[in-house]
């Protein structure tokens, strides 16, 4: 039998990518997760949010309240060297593999302890690894699926978009079913097809194997967030 965390379920929140200059107002969620929009309609116990030409509806009790948005932070204005200084040539900082599944994981409105656990059940952290089947990278993603995603999978970077967008899009088909999590994991390992023919997780070992390792990460990992936070927090 396979147990969803602790946490239930996992509520999404769309990272948009905005211009300089914000306009329109935040979702603040009851998770603690914000989601910018331009404007919201609430009827009954539902409620739409427009941003970018598309429309987001969610129940009303998952919503704590909304922000005004403001403009975003102005750059710090930069001391000129002086002229006896030569200017300082910086190589940019390549992101650990680490680093680059936590920050997909909050543009994409997910729990990073979820998308990590993802990621060190597929792949360890190899960025070269691939599978028997053909499955590439961090993400281990089928060739078919990064070519739906757009994406290069032997590039660390949009492997780990791709996959981790392809892991939002499962939580969000499954997200009305009370097993979305271990749904949204079966189908990332099995396929959707596979879930959908047999109504849950599909009972194939590998399958069964995957999702529990899954979640006993998970549960782990968002154990140790918690103890890591301070306790004024």
């Amino acid at each position: 039998m396979i147990l969803e965390p602790k946490a239930g379920r996992i509520l999404i929140a769309f990272a948009m990518l905005a211009p300089a200059c914000f306009a329109g107002e935040y979702a603040v969620l009851s998770n603690g997760f914000r989601i910018h929009a331009d404007r919201h309609e609430t009827e009954g116990a539902i409620v739409r949010l427009y941003a970018h030409g598309g429309m987001t509806e969610m129940p009303a009790q998952q919503i704590a309240g909304f922000e005004t948005d403001g403009e975003a932070p102005k750059p710090k204005s930069s001391i000129a060297p002086s002229e006896s200084t030569a200017p300082l040539k910086i190589t940019p900082a390549v992101p650990s593999p680490e680093e680059l599944v936590t920050a997909a994981a909050v543009r994409n409105g997910l729990p990073p302890e979820f998308v990590h656990s993802v990621v060190s059940a597929e792949s360890a952290y190899r960025t070269n690894a691939v599978s028997r089947k053909g499955a590439i990278g961090l993400m281990q993603l089928m060739p078919a699926t990064a070519s739906e995603y757009g994406a290069d999978p032997t590039d660390p970077r949009q492997n780990v978009e791709a996959g981790t967008r392809y892991l939002r899009d499962l939580l969000l088909k499954y997200q009305n079913s009370d097993r979305q999590v271990s749904r949204a994991l079966a189908a990332y390992n099995a396929g959707p097809g596979a879930v959908d023919r047999h109504h849950g997780v599909p009972p194939y070992r590998e399958t069964l194997a995957y999702v529990g390792r899954v979640l006993r990460k998970y549960e782990k990992q968002t154990a140790s967030a918690k103890a890591a936070k301070p306790s004024g927090d």
